[in-house]
């Protein structure tokens, strides 16, 4: 481990755990000879204020139905964390719970839009939105990612006639974005907002990576910009990302627009299912003492960040990326190397590593692979080796068991 850190109270992931019958998906779905670093979640144990936290309130034995008469305790949380942060405090009265994010991407969209109702996301694009629109029968209305020199951008005015020539209905926006890792500016969040107005679309933005955005970056929730698009936005996000609670299933969102609102409480109860006890216990901690770990945690990953950047400036040139603003998850350029649409299939084959396919993230994904570098040092340094090896064309030696 990096001398620098070894204060910093993160722990340091154990292979053999996560390996073990209780490991996380992420590792136990490869084949042992295969390093994993694809499913977005980290190989660190989560913030010991939360194990912790956990085990003092499992201790009475106490799990019957909680007590909520006026909704759980991580709405007001999330209005005091956005006030904190972000300058911004949605009411509470306004944010209900989920049991994950895409849970409470789908159900807005499943209320608010109808079969065959366009809806406009940024692309490369998160695989299951995709199919959720899909499955939905929402017409995918792509905002494609450039390329630029200066990083990735996108183009508002070929939004805008987009808009216009579908009747799109809705933004779904990924705020930072992921699989680039951008951290949209206040620029680009107020150009947004200014489509939505004139093409009066529901808004859906998915801030769930928030809490990781790196120093020199500053995320803005696109609600928090004025009152007006706060009323037409649906803002969600969750504890499992920054503190790697994926299995908690706890999720939380400020509903603005009053309709939407109301037509999510007209439904069933739990008919969408609702979060857990222990995800929402989880994320109170989280939320309420866990900064500290936070904090650590990000000069973590941004050390991890850019070991990775000088690894595949010096041993892999023909890889070229943009450094992620937020996230801990790198969106590789691999073209270069002449591996075809999915060089991650490559990759796994020839150097032992499993990353995520970039057409997982199509439309935009062809000849990318998404690389996962919330890890160890010992594991970053191996899974460079492989990625090293994997990249060349021709088969190298086998590979080992990590």
């Amino acid at each position: 481990m990096n001398p620098n850190l070894a204060g910093a109270g993160v722990a340091e992931p154990d292979p053999r755990a996560l390996r073990a019958s209780r490991g996380p998906k992420k590792w136990r779905q490869p084949p042992p000879e295969v390093l994993p670093a694809w499913l977005a979640e980290m190989d660190f144990p989560a913030a010991p204020v939360v194990v912790d936290g956990l085990r003092d309130y499992l201790a009475d034995g106490l799990l019957g139905y909680p007590y909520w008469p006026h909704g759980s305790p991580v709405r007001e949380l999330f209005a005091t964390r956005m006030a904190q942060r972000h300058s911004w405090r949605p009411p509470p009265g306004q944010v209900r719970e989920f049991a994950t994010v895409t849970q409470g991407v789908h159900l807005a969209l499943w209320l608010a839009t109808r079969p065959g109702d366009a809806v406009a996301v940024h692309a490369p694009l998160y695989g299951p939105f995709r199919a959720g629109l899909a499955r939905m029968d929402r017409e995918l209305v792509p905002i494609p990612m450039i390329d630029g020199p200066g990083g990735w951008y996108w183009d508002p005015e070929r939004l805008e006639r987009d808009l216009t020539r579908t009747g799109c209905r809705a933004l779904l926006l990924v705020n930072p974005h992921n699989p680039t890792g951008r951290v949209f500016t206040a620029g680009e969040l107020t150009a947004l907002a200014a489509l939505a107005e004139r093409h009066d679309l529901l808004v859906i933005s998915d801030e769930i990576h928030a809490d990781l955005t790196y120093p020199g970056h500053r995320h803005i929730p696109i609600a928090s910009l004025d009152p007006a698009i706060a009323a037409r936005t649906v803002t969600l996000t969750s504890a499992s990302k920054a503190f790697n609670l994926a299995g908690m299933r706890c999720a939380t969102g400020h509903i603005g627009p009053a309709r939407l609102r109301a037509a999510i409480d007209a439904q069933p109860v739990e008919l969408h299912g609702a979060a857990n006890l222990l995800g929402v216990q989880a994320s109170v901690l989280a939320w309420q003492e866990g900064d500290a770990w936070l904090a650590d945690l990000l000069r973590r990953l941004t050390a991890n960040r850019d070991r990775l950047g000088a690894a595949l400036a010096e041993r892999l040139p023909g890889i070229t990326w943009h450094p992620p603003e937020a996230s801990y998850l790198a969106w590789l350029d691999c073209r270069a190397l002449g591996l075809g649409t999915e060089p991650a299939a490559h990759i796994r084959q020839y150097g032992g590593v499993q990353l995520s396919p970039g057409t997982d993230f199509d439309p935009g994904g062809d000849g990318f692979v998404r690389l996962n570098f919330a890890t160890s040092d010992a594991l970053l340094e191996e899974l460079i080796d492989r990625l090293a090896r994997g990249a060349r064309p021709a088969a190298p030696a086998e590979v080992t068991p990590c």
